[in-house]
């Protein structure tokens, strides 16, 4: 059994896309999954799966949210390897530090590479974004509520996304390794 982090896109925000974590862990069951645990009701769940292939799983876990749902949400699996790497070469921390406007984007894809362009023009101020192996880090000091890059990241990537905060990067990852 490999251990997985699944990581859904635009679930439970504004009232739209409703998915109870318990509806979700359910779902997961019914996929072969176990072990499975939420974090937060923004759809994250770790779990374990036979399953070897991160888009397989992906596409299987979206589809059957669909099925039963109504709505098919991006899903981006990672192995625990994938979120190691992926906070430990985050260019933004300091001594184990990070700030809270600090946030990571799961990538289903290699963006093009105007991508980086579009999100350049986009950065305003102190604003800062890096490339990471399928991330983008994106550091926002005035908060991403209020930032242009943060708001119009994902169109700019043109590919399927999902972000995360600091926070729960990294308690997904200590969640991933119990």
């Amino acid at each position: 059994m490999n251990t997985w982090i699944a990581l859904l896109r635009g679930i439970n925000v504004g009232g739209k896309n409703r998915l109870p974590m318990d509806t979700l862990r359910n779902l997961l069951a019914q996929q072969g999954c176990e072990h499975i645990r939420t974090y937060i009701q923004s759809g994250n769940a770790v779990f374990s799966a036979a399953e070897s292939d991160a888009e397989k799983l992906s596409g299987r876990i979206s589809l059957a949210i669909a099925q039963q749902q109504g709505f098919q949400p991006p899903v981006i699996c990672l192995r625990t390897a994938d979120l190691e790497q992926a906070v430990r070469n985050n260019p933004f921390t300091r001594a184990g530090q990070a700030p809270p406007s600090l946030h990571v984007y799961f990538l289903a894809a290699r963006p093009a590479a105007s991508a980086a362009a579009a999100l350049d023009r986009l950065a305003a101020g102190n604003e800062r974004w890096a490339w990471g192996e399928g991330v983008m880090y994106l550091h926002a000091p005035h908060g991403v509520g209020r930032s242009k890059l943060a708001g119009g990241a994902e169109a700019a990537l043109g590919v399927d996304a999902t972000a995360r905060n600091w926070k729960t990067v990294n308690k997904l990852l200590e969640m991933a390794k119990s």
